[in-house]
């Protein structure tokens, strides 16, 4: 990697660290009910929200209440989201007359944003109205992931309350989240983008004359606009021409702005933050960076400050970043390597033309490779699905990288709350697996692991392999699941790997040479992504509610202490472990079987 390499990594992860401190003391204050003076003047509107909806701040709830009214308000926006994409044809603010979809494709959207994932089946600008991608997409960007941060609240609870049967109210904990946390930051990084160049408006799309007639292939549609296909299942295509473009427009910045700091992802254009009204500038490069993951970081303080330990949230942070550094360092310096195959075929003197900078393929030039791998690993860390550059194009080994950070849980940082009660969950099984190794009772934070927490930390573990794996089994084996493969051979299967690992583990992100906007892609990446997000959140709140009805036990001689670079490494060992043990052999089906085949052929 290069010094230019090393100087952009490390002023990054310098602003992001020094950022995550004074944001995660905002949020512990603000989840403690003590609201900052220059923030209290929405004490109103916050207790004006408790009234229309009819409930009281004061009310604690049992973790099964919390959980119950966690998935009826998830079920109904999922529900709202789905009617607006149907019917947007005849709802207002659609001035580019946008048909509604089909039903696969909403309800695959619907269950994407309403669960955090933010999988992408469509053309934001060519597909959704202006109604549907405000109040719908934008709205649960904001829902969904107020949603992570109640449920990791409700767990820091856990760790907190003595022998009682409640972990908070649901209620509170998310309009706290939204109100407080979410809408401020989203309005200042709203402002700063639209001063970059972010689009922000309700006009329609406008329209360029070329300055030559293009002709090309396209899609051959049937009257459901969905593609036809041959005889072999592959796309019927016919000749077009165009003497004009349409330049999309629309009300970007303030989707962008929480997409990235909810760690949503879900563009408002197909390439979303490859496009130059969505990102174009290196400053709103940096600065939907550094939203990507300044919640999750800061979040980590907000626990160790809310369980009254801050070494414990500062180990958990050392650990994410740890695992971070070094994946980031391995796919930046393989994309910078480019491919070996233009030497090995004779082409060292273009090769040193066209691979002056590393590879790149699917990467623009304002961002580069640093830029472009940098955000890759950041996105996929992250429960974020946005990118700025295009996976599929990287090296095989640097595909590999965003791949298999998904496939660890989205617990390296992860998404806003997810990541970070995901991350505890792999530390109950740490402190497990030393209970065992010693003979005694696991502990952590005050609170005996056992039986229950255990086979609950399991289930929340498992669950997502199962998903990944058998989902993709299922698609390889069926024609209707390899007809969307772009590629033959091992970049295909990875193409398939990826959609599910994703879907499969809530992040967003693609390999784009999968064609998956099909009713089988569809509907079983949305059960996907409905099974891992609901599946993990469940177990983990039974955990809470476990943990609150316990007594606390002081710290012994025998105590596991879990704020220490020894405990660091035991966690990092057990979220690799886990990871590799899981994957590797799919793994070695798609991107490893294809890096060796770039390095060894002639």
């Amino acid at each position: 990697m290069t010094g230019n390499g090393y100087l952009q990594i490390g002023f990054y992860l310098t602003v992001l660290l020094l950022l995550a401190w004074p944001l995660g003391i905002y949020m512990a204050s603000i989840y403690q009910g003590d609201i900052p003076l220059f923030i209290r003047w929405l004490r109103p509107v916050e207790r004006g929200l408790y009234r229309l909806a009819g409930v009281s701040d004061a009310d604690q709830m049992h973790w099964t209440r919390y959980a119950l009214a966690l998935l009826i308000f998830n079920l109904l926006g999922l529900v709202v989201v789905y009617a607006l994409q149907r019917l947007q044809a005849d709802l207002p603010f659609n001035p580019d007359g946008m048909a509604g979809t089909t039903a696969d494709l909403a309800f695959n959207t619907a269950v994407s944003f309403a669960t955090n994932t933010n999988w992408q089946s469509y053309g934001g600008e060519s597909t959704m109205s202006y109604l549907t991608q405000m109040l719908g997409l934008t709205v649960q960007n904001f829902l969904s992931a107020a949603t992570g941060m109640a449920v990791l609240i409700a767990l820091a609870r856990g760790f907190v309350n003595r022998e009682v049967h409640v972990v908070g109210n649901f209620w509170v904990d998310m309009v706290r989240s939204t109100l407080y946390i979410l809408l401020p930051l989203s309005l200042c990084l709203a402002v700063a983008l639209s001063s970059q160049g972010v689009v922000q408006t309700f006009s329609a799309h406008h329209t360029a004359t070329l300055m030559e007639t293009l002709e090309y292939q396209q899609p051959k549609l049937a009257s459901d606009g969905q593609a036809l296909l041959d005889d072999k299942n592959q796309p019927v295509t016919e000749k077009a021409t165009a003497n004009e473009q349409t330049i999309a427009v629309g009300p970007v910045a303030s989707q962008v702005a929480i997409k990235q700091l909810g760690t949503n992802g879900g563009g408002f254009f197909n390439v979303n933050s490859a496009h130059p009204l969505e990102n174009p500038t290196p400053l709103s490069n940096f600065l939907e960076m550094l939203a990507i993951l300044i919640i999750p970081a800061a979040l980590c303080v907000t626990f160790g400050i809310f369980i009254k330990d801050r070494r414990q949230g500062l180990a958990i942070l050392a650990a994410m970043t740890i695992v971070l550094v070094a994946l980031i360092s391995l796919c930046v310096a393989a994309e910078q390597a480019g491919n070996p195959l233009f030497e090995r075929l004779g082409l060292a003197t273009q090769a040193s033309e066209l691979q002056a900078g590393g590879n790149m393929e699917g990467k623009e030039t304002r961002f580069g490779v640093v830029n472009s791998a940098l955000w890759a690993t950041l996105t996929t860390a992250a429960s974020n699905g946005s990118v700025n550059a295009m996976h599929d194009s990287f090296t095989p080994l640097g595909g590999l990288v965003p791949m298999w950070l998904i496939q660890l849980g989205e617990v390296i940082f992860g998404g806003v709350g997810s990541g970070l009660y995901g991350m505890i969950i792999f530390a109950l099984v740490a402190v497990f697996v030393a209970g065992l190794m010693i003979g005694r009772t696991p502990e952590y934070l005050g609170k005996k692991i056992e039986a229950f927490e255990v086979k609950m930390a399991a289930v929340a573990i498992l669950v997502p392999p199962l998903v990944v794996l058998v989902g993709t089994a299922v698609a390889v084996m069926l024609d209707a699941g390899r007809a969307g493969i772009a590629n033959p051979g091992a970049h295909g299967f990875s193409e398939i790997l990826y959609a599910f690992s994703s879907a499969g583990n809530n992040n967003g992100s693609a390999f784009a040479g999968l064609s998956a906007n099909t009713p089988f892609y569809n509907t079983l990446l949305g059960l996907a992504m409905l099974f891992a997000r609901f599946w993990i959140i469940v177990p983990v709140l039974a955990i809470a509610g476990s943990l609150a009805a316990k007594k606390r036990i002081p710290p012994g001689a025998g105590t596991l202490p879990t704020h220490t670079p020894l405990f660091v490494l035991l966690l990092i060992g057990t979220v690799v472990v886990v990871g590799a043990l899981t994957f590797l052999p799919a793994l070695a089906l798609g991107p490893i079987v294809e890096q060796l085949q770039m390095l060894g052929a002639h």
